[in-house]
């Protein structure tokens, strides 16, 4: 199997793992608060893993796109970020995104004091990463349709 089918396919895999946990956020984590977080360490957990999840499946899909298309990123954050400028994002939204690379590692790596942030700013960024992965889903379907 080719290196770009195989891409493809981890992108509508990823999409579909990143639909699923961000509706778990939404439903079961989105009205938790510092206190509620604070308080209990199994919230902790489990909030601190599902955006964990949704920032690394989103930085994979962004680096498979890249990949599809002849574009590299040095790291995880100029992987975002030029992601969200092959679909026209605004600088200040490229910059946005690519901020997000920083909280998945403040996730990934227990820094104590800056996981309540990252989940803060997952928070306030979910429109934008909506909008992100629509734009990839309809990347998808015409690549799909063009086949």
């Amino acid at each position: 199997m080719s290196k770009y089918r195989y891409a493809k396919g981890r992108i509508a895999e990823s999409l579909q793992f990143i639909s699923e946990e961000m509706q778990e956020f939404e439903k079961e984590y989105s009205t938790k608060n510092w206190q509620d977080y604070q308080k209990d360490k199994k919230l902790q957990k489990l909030m601190d893993r599902t955006v964990e999840n949704i920032l690394t499946a989103l930085i994979e899909v962004s680096g498979a796109l890249l990949a599809e298309e002849g574009i590299t990123g040095e790291n995880y954050s100029e992987t975002l970020k030029k992601a969200a400028e092959f679909f026209d994002f605004t600088d200040a939204e490229q910059e946005d995104l690519s901020k997000l690379a920083i909280q998945r590692n403040r996730l990934a790596h227990r820094y104590l004091n800056f996981r309540w942030q990252a989940i803060k700013m997952y928070k306030q960024q979910t429109n934008l990463l909506e909008r992100f992965l629509t734009a990839v889903l309809e990347r998808e379907k015409i690549n799909v349709q063009g086949l």
